[in-house]
């Protein structure tokens, strides 16, 4: 039996996590310490397009691509850098 709800999961996440305003995140775009990373589906991008420089790791393949245990690991994600998801 799960002990742990999800909204016992959603805080203990939320407390991991820095949420930035779009005027900040703007601002570390030239930071070499940061890495934006695209987390929409391959279709959003070619309709939408996509932020110059930022790494595309898919939400539905996330821990894969950060995992390096894993065949589709990106070594982006071992780096020691600061990583914004949008």
């Amino acid at each position: 039996m799960l002990k742990i709800g999800v909204k016992q999961l959603l805080e203990a996440a939320n407390a991991e996590i820095v949420t930035r305003s779009v005027e900040e995140v703007m601002k570390l775009y030239d930071d070499d310490n940061v890495v934006l990373v695209d987390i929409r589906d391959a279709m959003e991008l070619q309709r939408d397009g996509c932020i110059p420089g930022a790494v595309h790791a898919s939400r539905g393949m996330l821990e894969f691509y950060v995992d390096p245990d894993t065949p589709r690991h990106k070594p982006v994600f071992g780096e020691d850098k600061e990583f914004v998801f949008y």
